[in-house]
């Protein structure tokens, strides 16, 4: 189902490509390319906002061989968004339903990978999952982000280890 979810429309008797990149399920051998480019993105835009005991927490998470062993066996959802064979997107969900990490290479921030990733999550969880929600722990550089796409902010913000996050929930 997710194999390709390119959206496309006919616009004047012609084909028109709107998005133009790939959205699917990881593959195994794309875990280090989207946890560098994870990274390099956090540190780009997260970091400043973060202690560093919060950026050592974070850095900890995407190289835990724990959550690498869960992505493995199914428990750790991932999807990607790429441009060719490139990884320029990824987000993944953990507890059936919590997006854990959502993040778009520097090179392609406005065009609506983010979105669309999620609007891929959103729809299996809603469709597939048999889910009515989905939360998240926004960094503070993301929650207009995600207000702007549907999310509700139910706490204010927190921090824990380190890491400023703002509880979200979108229903579907």
């Amino acid at each position: 189902m997710m194999q390709n979810l390119k959206k496309a429309a006919r616009s004047g008797g012609r084909y028109t490509e709107i998005f133009p990149y790939d959205i699917r399920w990881a593959k195994v051998e794309e875990w280090e390319p989207v946890m560098k480019m994870i990274w390099r993105t956090f540190l780009r835009f997260d970091a400043s906002d973060y202690s560093e005991e919060g950026i050592q927490n974070f850095l900890n998470f995407i190289t835990d061989e724990k959550l690498f062993h869960s992505f493995l066996t199914g428990n750790y959802q991932m999807m990607v968004a790429l441009d060719k064979d490139a990884v320029v997107g990824a987000a993944s969900v953990r507890n059936r339903n919590h997006l854990s990490l959502l993040f778009v290479d520097e090179a392609y921030h406005r065009q609506g990978i983010g979105k669309q990733l999620l609007d891929c999550f959103c729809r299996y969880l809603k469709t597939e999952a048999g889910e009515n929600h989905m939360s998240l722990n926004a960094a503070p550089y993301a929650v207009e982000f995600y207000r702007r796409i549907g999310f509700e902010a139910v706490r204010p913000e927190e921090e824990m280890g380190g890491i400023r996050f703002t509880s979200m929930e979108k229903y579907f």
